[in-house]
């Protein structure tokens, strides 16, 4: 007989967000693994992100899907206060509460970037007794943008960063399993909480479902092309950020020598960000057309801020001649998106922080990714060597080794049913 989880997981399918694809590609594996999943969800009308409902085709039938509400942030805002945590939190204890009551759960699983209502697996703990994991899919806590100018933090720093700084420790005290998609943000959890050393906790990044792929493919008459195909087109889809900006100029210095030196070759290229911000559509500022425009190459880039649908991003990733990964200039930072674009065998750029965990996982699983670490030398011989090939369509697919099957969906979830099992035997 199966074990029991309940997972809370605020924003799910069709929500876009980036943190419902690890719950949403895992449901078609719990059950199969000796886990039986139910989540519990924020009503869709509560979330402002964009809705993907071809998303709905990859949740399996018969998953059991509890919805809570939120307040209006129509009427919180005017506190200042939007995030979807601080909304729904009161009506998730309330909803929790009722289930606990009348069902026998096994594990409570948070796996979300809605930090603040992991302090309720602390509360649901004390009260029923029932063990929880949380999965840190981003840094809760983080001193990252303490040093950084004002307008490079994010809205309402002063108060994100204090709020978090008193709430992480509170999930943290009685929390029973932790799952990480970085193994820095686990270091720095044990550093700063003693006991998290002593419980079960697992590095399991994100995955990809191949199924997604065939989803995008046969619903493609949907979508609007952005490519131009006269170019050679490379391409980003994800956030941007001052974070960005060390591995983005490197490749827009590159790009303005390769124009005043050989301009009639690297007139051929262009390059897209689609999807750099997380403001509702419309409302987007630009990141990445400013460093464009400091290195007059503005002509040669495309920035779309508005984000585009799940299935958008896969088929415009097949779309395109060649990708771009662009690292943050925090060695935390882990791209959880670099699985899609590896299926996608395009050829990929990638630059990262030296110490960032995306370079081992691309070493892994690729044997010809043009990958850049800030601490090469040369790095402008080669990126210039780089983009010289693809302006003359040397675009070789990308060659993929067995290590990439370690993050299909099913392995994935197979990590995480491992962990919960850990958990429970150590109760």
């Amino acid at each position: 007989m199966n074990r029991k989880v309940l997972i809370i997981s605020p924003y799910f399918a069709p929500s876009n967000a980036a943190d419902t694809h690890r719950i949403r590609m895992s449901l078609p594996y719990f059950a199969q693994n000796g886990w039986d999943a139910e989540v519990v969800i924020v009503n869709q009308e509560h979330s402002e992100l964009m809705k993907d409902e071809l998303l709905m085709q990859s949740i399996p039938a018969g998953i059991k899907i509890h919805t809570v509400t939120a307040f209006n942030k129509k009427w919180t805002s005017k506190l200042g206060l939007g995030s979807l945590a601080l909304r729904s939190i009161w009506f998730y204890k309330q909803k929790v509460d009722q289930l606990l009551k009348a069902q026998q759960y096994d594990l409570i699983y948070f796996s979300t970037t809605q930090f603040p209502l992991c302090i309720l697996g602390a509360y649901w703990k004390k009260r029923f007794g029932i063990p929880y994991v949380i999965d840190m899919q981003d840094p809760w806590h983080s001193d990252y943008y303490q040093n950084k100018p004002k307008h490079h933090q994010p809205p309402k720093y002063w108060f994100s960063y204090r709020l978090n700084k008193y709430m992480e420790p509170l999930a943290m005290k009685y929390v029973d399993g932790l799952i990480s998609v970085s193994a820095a943000y686990l270091s720095t959890l044990q550093n700063r909480y003693a006991r998290i050393a002593s419980i079960p906790s697992a590095m399991i990044t994100f995955g990809v479902l191949e199924t997604d792929f065939v989803i995008a493919k046969s619903n493609k008459h949907q979508f609007k092309e952005l490519l131009n195909p006269g170019k050679v087109n490379i391409l980003y889809v994800g956030r941007g950020g001052a974070d960005m900006q060390t591995a983005i100029s490197l490749v827009f210095e590159a790009l303005q020598k390769g124009l005043q030196q050989e301009p009639s070759l690297f007139n051929q290229l262009h390059f897209y960000f689609i999807g750099t911000s997380y403001a509702p559509s419309g409302q987007g500022v630009s990141t990445i057309l400013p460093i464009a425009k400091t290195y007059q190459v503005q002509d040669h880039v495309t920035e779309i801020t508005d984000r585009i649908s799940f299935y958008h991003t896969l088929l415009s990733l097949q779309q395109a001649d060649a990708l771009f990964i662009p690292g943050s200039d925090d060695p935390q930072y882990t791209a959880s998106k670099i699985y899609p674009y590896l299926l996608s065998k395009k050829p990929l750029l990638a630059i990262f922080h030296q110490n960032s965990s995306a370079i081992d996982i691309i070493n892994e699983c690729t044997t010809n990714t043009a990958l850049i670490k800030f601490s090469d030398e040369g790095i402008h011989s080669k990126l210039t060597g780089i983009l010289s090939d693809w302006a003359n369509l040397s675009l070789a697919p990308l060659k993929l080794t067995e290590h990439i099957k370690k993050y299909s969906a099913a392995h994935i979830t197979l990590q995480q049913t491992e962990l919960f099992n850990r958990v429970i035997h150590q109760q």
